[in-house]
């Protein structure tokens, strides 16, 4: 069984996004293999929101944190108050990783190190999907840096990376 890594904006998107993820997702799942990804909004979310469907005992999906679930739903439920975010986006986005956490403990790696959610917590995040991913694909939405440098990890890698670009306004 092969990890594919998915990657993508959490910021921006659309149906088209939203469709190929999903296509993609339920692609890697009929061949067998699972998904690795970052727990994030958007891209993340729709990822394992098609596993959870297609793949009820989730076995097929690794969730890689940048901090503990208790400060990452802080952090999100603080991006809501800030006006980045709806408190709905945040609270969906919790339920979803509580749910998986609930199903199967090490689904969820949760950075236990990380007191907060930053910027470098994030790109080390990144890091671990790559890490433990054999094949990467992007979705890379109005050339995103976080997306882009997940990509250059996974080049850097030396694994096979597929990229879906597309320009939102």
């Amino acid at each position: 069984m092969k990890w594919i890594g998915i990657s993508g904006s959490w910021r921006k998107t659309n149906k088209q996004v939203e469709r190929d993820v999903r296509c993609e997702v339920d692609k890697i799942l009929k061949v067998g293999n699972g998904i690795v990804s970052g727990g994030a909004l958007n891209v993340d979310f729709f990822a394992t929101d098609e596993v959870m469907k297609l793949n009820p005992k989730c076995d097929k999906i690794k969730i890689f944190l940048p901090a503990t679930l208790i400060i990452y739903k802080k952090h999100y439920m603080q991006r809501a108050r800030e006006g980045v975010i709806t408190a709905n986006q945040a609270e969906i986005l919790i339920k979803q990783l509580k749910e998986l956490k609930r199903k199967k403990a090490n689904l969820v790696i949760e950075n236990v190190c990380r007191k907060s959610v930053d910027e470098d917590g994030y790109y080390q995040r990144d890091t671990e999907v790559i890490k433990h991913s054999d094949e990467l694909i992007a979705f890379h939405v109005n050339k995103s840096a976080g997306t882009q440098d997940t990509i250059e990890k996974a080049k850097q890698k030396g694994i096979p990376v597929k990229v879906f670009r597309y320009t939102i306004k």
